[in-house]
């Protein structure tokens, strides 16, 4: 598996370009697959810079419902018309940030109707790559929920982001975990996949949702992360610089930063 950072909020090569966003490209045997589509369509900007062909993308994963991660969702869909996209229940609910900004995804029946795909459980999409839906909340200090809601007829409710999936890659003995926001906590993803698959985790790679979190709070995540015995972490988006430097002074050599252009194999 090949892992290409296709947009993320840091950029450090020439003629790349950065947003509050994510998305990750992945070459996997015959498969190509978007893990998340950015703010908006400038990650298919960057495709192109780097020679990566969209139009031959045959997936779609989108992680949760946020504009973030959706934004360049219609505009991958007008110049690619084939990939499947793959949604928890519950995506297209309307969210909110502080109960006044609208942060969620519209609905675009003419573009999304033959292609959503809805996942309800833990599914193996292909041989050995894995969209792990099923998040229980082990470690409730792990969460980011706050000022988070969704809209409905009775009016604002918390958003314990209940449309929230990542992606694991079974390899040899070893699991690999992809996320995007890590909303539910990074640590209760690698939890569910350590009692889904029973086995080490060799790469955790995405964002952790802490760049606003306390130090005490990075502090108590580092610890946690540390007793897993984690192959590699990458981290990217929403996790921040700060805490990203804390992260890898934990873990010395093992942490890297994931930015735009950046690309990894598995």
């Amino acid at each position: 598996m090949r892992i290409t950072c296709l947009m993320d909020n840091v950029v450090y090569g020439q003629k790349l370009t950065a947003e509050h966003g994510l998305s990750l490209y992945i070459e996997m045997d015959q498969r190509r697959i978007l893990f998340d589509t950015g703010q908006s369509g400038r990650f298919m900007e960057n495709a192109e810079v780097l020679g990566i062909d969209l139009s031959a993308v045959d997936t779609v994963v989108l992680s949760h419902g946020h504009y973030d991660h959706t934004g360049g969702l219609e505009a991958f869909c007008r110049m690619n018309d084939k990939a499947n996209i793959y949604v928890k229940e519950g995506f297209f609910a309307p969210k909110y940030k502080n109960k006044t900004r609208f942060i969620g995804t519209p609905y675009n029946p003419g573009l999304f109707d033959s292609r959503i795909r809805v996942v309800k459980e833990n599914i193996e999409l292909f041989q050995d790559f894995f969209l792990i839906s099923v998040i229980p909340l082990k470690n409730t200090w792990d969460t980011h929920f706050q000022n988070f809601f969704i809209q409905s007829d009775a009016g604002f409710s918390e958003d314990t982001f209940s449309d929230e999936q990542f992606i694991a890659y079974k390899s040899g003995d070893k699991i690999n975990i992809i996320s995007a926001c890590s909303h539910r906590g990074i640590s209760n993803m690698i939890d569910s996949a350590i009692a889904y698959f029973d086995l080490p985790v060799g790469l955790v790679l995405g964002g952790f949702h802490i760049k606003d979190s306390s130090a005490d709070f990075i502090g108590k995540l580092s610890g946690k992360l540390l007793e897993y015995k984690i192959g590699r972490i990458g981290a990217c988006h929403c996790t921040g610089i700060d805490p990203y430097s804390v992260l890898k002074n934990a873990f010395k050599t093992n942490v890297f930063y994931y930015s735009t252009g950046n690309e990894i194999e598995i």
